[in-house]
């Protein structure tokens, strides 16, 4: 009965907007009320009278600078305000209606039709009622107007406002304008609205901001700030449940795999006591207990709507996938090992290419010259519908290269994706072993098979550390000139092992050329080996290199830099923040480290 009353207010409201806007005036309402409203409340002329001027007093009229012009509630023996002529008793005040009228629901309703200059007006005003901006917000982004949602939404977490009356429905709304502004690059307006919500936002606000300010931090690789924002939010919402799915997440970015399963079944055990949790809430906190990785991994997957599904069924493929055909390669005079494509795999490429329709960028090592998820509810069905094509090495090029633009930065999926990828590709890098020659990246197609090690070692890096620098090492054996840059990502994981001696010995070769990566791990390696004065050495060497990067690290809070898509180039601050982003932690967690640092800053 409520729902059929709401469906009908709301028609009825809409259509007394347009009478309303068409001049403003009241009389001409109650015209369209008794002509055309009568037929929007099932010919109920006592109730289309009765609610004209009931959305008349709560109506936003744009001649009046938005304010509303509200008649005098007449007494009982008065006139009845709907201009009938009779005694209000035996008029409006005799109707009943099924439900309440909202005060909001015509400028609710104003927000939706207003554009232009009269939207901007409108919000400009401050008139409009939280609930009002919050309801139209929430429609213009479900429908896909973005800007329209973006523009209203702003109003409603303005400055200006009180944000100390905003109903605690504002959270989804809240959530909804920072992936507007991720989404449509207004980075600086996104920093804007956490700090402010940080510094004096609703308890409830605050909590939900600092979860997502840690989200941030995991997806830039900022662990420590990831780590800073989830105890802020962790001491501000002591008992949210989103805390323990953020909780697993940053333990598995930060490679503790064990304590995340620990931490979960933690949350699991205080929350399960909380009657006010959903069914689904409490199962899905028992599953991150039981198994944090692939509980993360199955949410992930079911959250990509239309390709749920599929990437569902390439991940149950990938699982059963058996090992690939043998490479053809020869030897060059000067005993390099070439791999060429047969006629076999570039058949497969070509029927995989009709459905994948993207190309690899040849000039980078891990990029696509377009997007290739916009037609992934095409290619995904496909190659799990044909699983022979996976003995092409350009189609597991393709394939890694696309998982790990989309899923490389998360921990979780990398026993989904990456893990059953790599073994498949072991069985070919055996084969290049066998041949025991250089494997350089510019003879024949043998780029085509380093790309895919890349790819599949940057999948990995984060979820399967051990096996990513495995397959790292065995690569960069065969790759003297290590055109893909892996000695780098190798002495980063052998110094979060602690094994100094090694991520020594393989820096050792170092040269002012070097990656600022690669002697930067030098620097730490020798300095926990208590090799101070040859740490000190090489630091000068890193320093000359980028002046900003000692200062960058040693500084609690230095000035943030947005990262391009290509690697950020040498000597510059770009360079040194991503550094810090990667491996303050190490810093940090070698004592005395950061102290000897800053007196040689």
């Amino acid at each position: 009965m409520l729902a059929a009353w709401v469906e009908q207010l709301l028609g009825y409201a809409s259509g007394a907007l347009k009478a309303i806007r068409d001049n403003e005036h009241y009389p001409a309402l109650m015209i369209w009320a008794r002509d055309e409203g009568v037929v929007r409340v099932g010919g109920d002329l006592g109730m289309a009278q009765a609610l004209a001027p009931l959305l008349w007093n709560e109506t936003p009229l744009v001649r009046l600078g938005f304010d509303p012009e509200p008649l005098a509630w007449p007494g009982r023996n008065e006139p009845c305000w709907c201009d009938s002529g009779r005694k209000t008793k035996q008029c409006c005040g005799a109707v009943t209606l099924p439900g309440a009228v909202p005060s909001h629901l015509m400028w609710m309703l104003s927000l939706k039709e207003w554009t232009g200059e009269t939207l901007k007006a409108a919000l400009g005003s401050g008139k409009a009622p939280d609930q009002a901006l919050l309801e139209a917000g929430l429609i213009a982004a479900e429908s896909g107007q973005r800007g329209r949602a973006q523009q209203i939404l702003e109003s409603l977490f303005s400055s200006e406002r009180d944000w100390s009356r905003l109903p605690e429905q504002a959270e989804p709304a809240f959530e909804i304008l920072v992936d507007l502004y991720q989404s449509r690059g207004f980075h600086r307006k996104r920093a804007s609205l956490l700090d402010e919500v940080l510094e004096r936002g609703p308890t409830f606000l605050r909590g939900v901001a600092l979860e997502r300010l840690c989200l941030m931090h995991l997806d830039s690789d900022d662990l420590a700030s990831a780590r800073e924002a989830f105890v802020r939010a962790q001491q501000t919402l002591p008992d949210s449940p989103t805390l323990a799915y953020i909780e697993a997440m940053l333990l598995l970015h930060e490679g503790h795999p064990a304590e995340a399963r620990a931490r979960a079944h933690f949350w699991w055990r205080r929350l399960s006591k909380r009657s006010d949790l959903e069914t689904d809430q409490l199962q899905f906190l028992a599953d991150l207990a039981a198994n944090p990785e692939a509980t993360l991994a199955e949410q992930m997957i079911n959250s990509e709507e239309d390709l749920a599904e599929p990437l569902a069924s390439l991940a149950a493929l990938l699982d059963t996938l058996e090992e690939p055909p043998r490479l053809q390669l020869s030897r060059t005079p000067e005993g390099h090992v070439e791999y060429h494509a047969t006629a076999r795999e570039d058949t497969a490429f070509a029927a995989w290419f009709e459905y994948f329709k993207v190309t690899v960028d040849e000039d980078a090592a891990l990029s696509f010259e377009s997007d290739p998820w916009e037609n992934a509810g095409e290619w995904l069905p496909a190659l799990c519908a044909h699983p022979e094509w996976l003995g092409s090495p350009a189609v597991m090029q393709s394939l890694s290269l696309a998982l790990t633009s989309r899923f490389g930065s998360l921990p979780w999926m990398a026993e989904s994706f990456f893990a059953p990828l790599a073994a498949r590709f072991e069985a070919w890098l055996s084969q290049l072993e066998t041949q025991q020659g250089p494997f350089a990246w510019d003879d024949a197609d043998n780029a085509t098979l380093l790309r895919c090690a890349l790819a599949l070692i940057v999948g990995m890096e984060r979820g399967a550390r051990t096996r990513s620098r495995h397959l790292a090492e065995r690569v960069l054996k065969l790759d003297e000139e290590d055109d893909l840059g892996l000695r780098e990502l190798v002495l980063d994981q052998l110094l979060r092992e602690g094994r100094d001696d090694e991520a020594a010995e393989l820096s050792g070769a170092h040269d002012e050329e070097e990656m600022i990566g690669v002697t930067m791990a030098r620097v730490l390696a020798l300095y926990r080996l208590a090799r101070r004065d040859e740490a000190g050495e090489v630091l000068i060497v890193a320093q000359r290199a980028n002046p900003y990067l000692v200062p960058m690290l040693c500084d609690e809070k230095p000035k943030p830099v947005a990262l391009a898509v290509d690697a950020p180039a040498p000597g510059t601050r770009a360079e040194a923040w991503q550094y810090r982003q990667l491996m303050r932690d190490q810093w940090m967690a070698t004592p005395g480290a950061m102290a000897w640092l800053e007196a040689h800053r």
